[in-house]
């Protein structure tokens, strides 16, 4: 039997696990990242956690074949990272050589929402489907396209950052630095962000008794949730949303015209009242026949889809 380990790190939080070459996780954790001491000290953390697991499991390392690892920013060649999304780090690290020194093991990396489209695809909501598009709808939006068995990533790792396809002419401002951004309309800053504008000058409902007044406590979460208890001002909001997320979408299918758009994240986590809206834009903005036999899904893997992802990158 082949193991592998799948490494999902994220800005505060890394996910590690040891698989099987099916794709089912044995055993996982969680370390802090902590990368303000550098990356050779979170590879070093890394593969110390790595080796925790295999002992607990009573593999020997020799069992383990690969490791794969999703990390935040444009992944070249599964081996160098273009630039660290929120972490101190160089520009242009070979992460894959850092690993393969410090592990003696083959290792392939790529952007985490890539990862996460790849679990998806080969072991949840993707499962059977050759051309498929992985919408990560949270704090930002994130995509991964996998087409014909194989991840897009582009010619310098950024094939798939569609959160910053443009959906407005000098629209909202962007983390990125530009503006009309599709997250800064429909991921759960952007939520956030259209509630707090609207609630300045209406606080004649039951998003801001949810809330107390208190506008920091304000999360996409209770829009949703308020929008289900039918409050309109929650429920315009939803629609208001919703547009900005049929036009995204319709810009993908008619570029790529996946079989199955899947959507994972936060806000996916808003269900039929957002879906059902959607769907019903939908035809707005996308050809008709991208939309004919087009499946819609939430993804299934939940926070195990980046180690799932990330392992099957070495298998």
């Amino acid at each position: 039997m082949n193991y592998f380990a799948g490494v999902d790190i994220g800005g505060t939080n890394t996910k590690i696990g040891v698989l099987n070459s099916e794709g089912d996780i044995l055993k996982s954790t969680s370390i802090k990242t902590e990368s303000i001491m550098g990356v050779d000290y979170t590879l070093n953390k890394i593969w110390e956690t790595i080796q925790n697991l295999l002992e607990e499991l009573e593999i020997d390392e020799v069992m383990i074949k690969g490791i794969g690892m999703g990390i935040p920013g444009p992944v070249i060649d599964r081996k160098i990272v273009g630039f660290f999304a929120n972490f101190p780090w160089d520009k242009n690290i070979d992460i894959s050589e850092k690993m393969e020194k410090i592990s003696g093991i083959k290792t392939r990396l790529d952007n985490d929402v890539n990862v996460i489209a790849l679990g998806e695809t080969l072991y949840g909501a993707g499962k059977g489907f050759s051309k498929s598009v992985t919408i990560a709808l949270g704090t930002g939006i994130g995509g991964g396209i996998f087409i014909d068995g194989k991840l897009v990533s582009g010619a310098t790792g950024a094939g798939g950052e569609i959160g910053h396809m443009k959906l407005e002419k000098d629209g909202k401002l962007c983390g990125c630095g530009q503006r009309g951004c599709f997250e800064t309309y429909a991921s759960a800053t952007g939520v956030v962000r259209e509630a707090l504008s609207r609630l300045q000058i209406n606080k004649n409902n039951s998003l801001y008794k949810r809330i107390d007044g208190d506008l920091n406590r304000l999360e996409a979460k209770y829009v949703f949730d308020e929008a289900k208890n039918g409050d309109k001002f929650s429920l315009d909001i939803v629609d208001y949303v919703s547009e900005y997320l049929a036009m995204g979408i319709g810009n993908i299918l008619n570029i790529i015209n996946p079989e199955v758009v899947i959507l994972s994240g936060g806000v996916a986590l808003a269900g039929d009242i957002l879906l059902d809206k959607v769907k019903e834009k939908l035809p707005n903005y996308a050809l008709e026949i991208t939309v004919e036999k087009l499946k819609i899904k939430i993804g299934e893997l939940g926070n195990d889809a980046g180690i799932k992802g990330a392992s099957a990158l070495t298998i």
